[in-house]
């Protein structure tokens, strides 16, 4: 599979799961909030089935392609964790994170999830941009 069939796949199964966590739960398949409700006990156990089946993908990668899926990660430990630690910010500051927005609330037609991506989008070009100015 080629690296768009790769991320057509994902793209894919990321809609499919939102949109049964939507039809089976009436629930607004975002990742932050349903990690924060779990960290807070609040729904745990759907939470907690809901992040295990996201971290059971690599498995079910490997069940039906035979090898575990390759990942390359370039940036630094500390640069992961300040990007991760902003996103965390931003997805609370902004009411969901780009699961939420992107996939569940773009589909719904939200106009608060379509300035959300708009921002998030914005953010990230600008961000590549300085980054690629930074070397």
């Amino acid at each position: 599979m080629n690296e768009y069939g790769n991320a057509l796949s994902g793209g894919l199964l990321i809609g499919l799961s939102a949109a049964i966590l939507m039809v089976a739960n009436g629930r607004v398949a975002g990742i932050s909030g349903i990690a924060g409700r779990l960290l807070q006990g609040v729904q745990a156990s759907t939470g907690a089935l809901f992040i295990l089946g996201l971290m059971a993908g690599p498995l079910l990668f490997r069940l039906v392609f035979g090898a575990w899926p390759v990942v390359t990660v370039t940036s630094s430990w500390p640069l992961l964790v300040a990007g991760g630690l902003l996103v965390g910010f931003g997805s609370r500051m902004g009411s969901g994170c780009t699961s939420g927005h992107g996939v569940v609330g773009l589909a719904r037609l939200s106009r608060r999830s379509i300035a959300a991506v708009a921002t998030f989008m914005a953010a990230a070009i600008v961000t590549v941009l300085v980054m690629g100015l930074l070397g």
